[in-house]
C-alpha cells in the first residue's frame, strides 16, 4: 500500500515539475507584437555576426542565448555595431531584448557578439513588429530627432555662410588688385 502511494506521489511531483518548467519556457508576448522572423546562429568567442534590419516601424529584437553568452548591439549609424560603437545594446546572460524605435534610419545594423567566456555561443533571435499605439503624440515630437535636424540646419547655414565669406574675400581681393593697377 505504501509503494502505491509513493508511486502516486512521484507521478504527482513529476507532473508539477513539468508544469513549472513549461510555464517558464512559454514566453509572455504582448498581443500587439507580430512575429516577423526567427534567426538562429552560432558565433565564436570574441567574434561578431552582423544582420540588417529593413522593416519600418517599431521593432522588438528578442534574443535568447541557447548555449554560451551572445550579446546584442544595434545601430542606425553603422551596419557593423560593436561594443565600442552602438546606439542600443543588451548584454545580459540569457535573454536579451532591444526595442528599435520607428525613427531609426533603415537599414539598422545588428551586431551579435560571442562573449569570450565561452568558446562558442548559440542564439535564437525573434524579430517582432510592435503595433502598440503611441500615446501623447510621441511620434510627432521626438526631441533627439528635432535636435539632430536643428544641428543639420545650423551646419548647412554655417557652410553656406563660409562659402559666401570665401567668395566675398576673393572678390574684394581681385577688386583691390585691379584698383592698384589702375591707380
Amino acid at each position: 500500500m505504501a509503494t502505491h502511494w509513493r508511486r502516486i506521489l512521484t507521478v504527482f511531483m513529476t507532473a508539477q515539475v513539468l508544469f513549472v518548467v513549461n510555464a517558464f519556457e512559454e514566453e509572455d508576448i504582448p498581443e500587439e507584437w507580430i512575429l516577423l522572423h526567427v534567426v538562429q546562429g552560432q558565433i565564436g568567442a570574441g567574434n561578431y555576426s552582423y544582420l540588417r534590419l529593413n522593416h519600418e516601424g517599431k521593432i522588438v529584437l528578442q534574443m535568447q542565448s541557447l548555449k554560451g553568452d551572445a550579446d546584442l548591439y544595434v545601430s542606425d549609424v553603422t551596419l557593423h555595431p560593436s561594443f565600442d560603437e552602438y546606439e542600443l545594446q543588451s548584454v545580459t546572460c540569457g535573454q536579451d531584448i532591444v526595442h528599435v524605435p520607428a525613427h531609426f534610419r533603415r537599414p539598422v545594423g545588428i551586431g551579435i557578439y560571442g562573449h569570450p567566456s565561452h568558446l562558442e555561443s548559440e542564439f535564437e533571435m525573434k524579430v517582432y513588429y510592435d503595433r502598440t499605439v503611441v500615446q501623447f503624440g510621441e511620434a510627432s515630437y521626438n526631441p533627439e530627432e528635432m535636435e539632430a535636424n536643428q544641428k543639420y540646419s545650423q551646419s548647412t547655414e554655417d557652410e553656406s555662410q563660409d562659402e559666401e565669406s570665401v567668395f566675398w574675400t576673393i572678390l574684394i581681393g581681385i577688386l583691390k588688385l585691379i584698383l592698384e593697377i589702375l591707380f
